[in-house]
Order: C-alpha cells, then structure tokens, then sequence
C-alpha cells in the first residue's frame, strides 16, 4: 500500500511540475567578449595604448597602409580627407600592415618618418599589425568577420582597403583598395556619417 502511494505522490508531482526527461538549458550569457569597434585598444605607432571607445561619437576611416605599394600615395588623399573633416569630428587610423608581398618591411619608427616625412601625416597611426592569417590582430578579425561585421566582412585583399565606422560604432561602409579617399562615393558617406545617417 505504500508502495502505491509513494507511487502515486511521484506521478502527482511528475504533472504538476511539468517534468520531463529533458533538463533545463541554462540562460545564456551575454556575449562581453566586444563592444563591436569600440571595444578594443590598439597600440599607437609611438607605442602608447589607445582605447578605440575614444572615438565614440566620431566618424572614423579604418586603413591598413603600407610604405612600398603602389597605392601608398593615397596617403596624401587620406591626409586631405582628415584636414577636410576633422573639426567636423572624423578621424582616419592608419594601421601599417606587412601582410601583402613584403610592401611594409620596415619598423614603426621608420614607418613614422616616412609617412610624416614624405606626405605630412597629422591623422593617427598605429603599430604595425598584421590583417589577415593566423596571426591577424583581433580588430581586423573582427571588421572581416562576415557575421559580427556584416555586410562588410570579408578578407582583406591588398593594402589600402578602408572602413567606414559610424558614430555609433557600427561600420557603415567599406572601400576596396582602387577606390581612393577622394573618391565621390567615399565624401558622400563621410557626409552621411557625420550626419549620423545610415547607408
């Protein structure tokens, strides 16, 4: 008799408590791993540690250059687009990059001169890094993931390809290497970043 009442007492509980073979998933946790753009820091071409979060609320022109390429002289057009736009709140980052045909050998000093010396760079620079492979640095494996910056992902295909990010941190747009900084296409989606407009 007890038997059958210990039984019966399962069964109840069974029901009302809507048991099942299947356990319980537990919440997921929220992914803190990136802030998008603003989330990580760079190092800057003196060595210094930058927040990218500094530039919140700015429009921002991401670049990966090199000294040795025959689209280095668009650096002169990057320098021109920063003088155009920068009291308006745009910045270009310049990210030296050795990760196409050997065109950025040199060191972060000799990356400097040549760029302060050759085109009168003002725009912030960064420490060489690298764009793509195993040893990609985590803010481009970030702008070429086809799902975290979507629709813009993609692996970089030569020096000089630049990002668009918004005030918001979102990118908003992405330009291949031929596409020069003075470009119609890349001033109208300055203009509409700035004015905080989506593309």
């Amino acid at each position: 008799m007890a038997r059958i009442l210990c039984c019966a007492v399962m069964s109840v509980c069974f029901i009302v408590s809507g048991c099942t073979n299947k356990t319980e998933a537990p919440p997921m946790a929220e992914d803190q791993s990136h802030d998008g753009f603003y989330g990580f820091t760079a190092e800057d071409i003196d060595g210094r540690g930058v927040a990218l979060s500094d530039y919140q609320g700015r429009a921002v022109l991401v670049v990966n250059v090199a000294s040795k390429c025959g689209f280095t002289p668009q650096y002169a057009d990057l320098q021109a687009l920063y003088d155009r736009y920068k009291d308006r709140g745009f910045a270009v980052l310049g990210f030296p990059a050795n990760s196409f045909a050997n065109q950025e050998p040199g060191s972060n000093e000799e990356i400097k001169q040549f760029c302060t010396t050759q085109f009168d760079v003002t725009f912030p620079m960064f420490s060489k890094i690298s764009v793509k492979g195993d040893d990609i640095d985590p803010l481009y494996a970030y702008l070429t993931d086809a799902e975290r910056n979507a629709p813009h992902g993609g692996d970089i295909q030569w020096n000089f390809t630049k990002f668009l990010i918004g005030k918001d941190g979102r990118t908003l747009a992405r330009f291949g290497s031929r596409t020069t900084p003075l470009d119609p296409e890349v001033i109208a989606a300055v203009e509409a970043a700035l004015a905080g407009e989506s593309l």
